[in-house]
């Protein structure tokens, strides 16, 4: 690429990242009622691409050879105790990507 049609790429990317940051507080200004289909959005989406995360991590997981899964297994069981024990979500995922990558290192 060009030093032009990199300038011109990076603004289109910053454009598009301005008008997707501003257009909820554009289209939904504060003391107007958020319509019923956004709010169940926001209160159904959040699962929803937590349990699409969790197929995507597993959908590859051979249970009949070597390691049998063991190490997605316990890191995403490490991740469920941790998290319904100190409620952190941060804390939950990371420790659960420590606990992979140390049992990746194991198996």
């Amino acid at each position: 690429m060009t030093t032009a049609q990199t300038a011109v790429t990076i603004a289109v990317l910053a454009l598009g990242t301005l008008i997707t940051r501003a257009l909820p507080f554009i289209c939904f200004p504060e003391g107007k009622k958020i319509p019923p289909i956004i709010e169940y959005l926001a209160n159904t989406l959040p699962c929803a691409a937590m349990a699409f995360l969790v197929v995507y991590c597993f959908k590859d997981t051979k249970l009949l050879s070597y390691p049998y899964g063991l190490p997605k297994i316990i890191a995403a069981a490490f991740v469920v105790v941790v998290h319904l024990w100190k409620k952190n979500t941060l804390f939950s995922i990371f420790g659960g990507t420590a606990v992979y990558m140390v049992l990746l290192r194991i198996f």
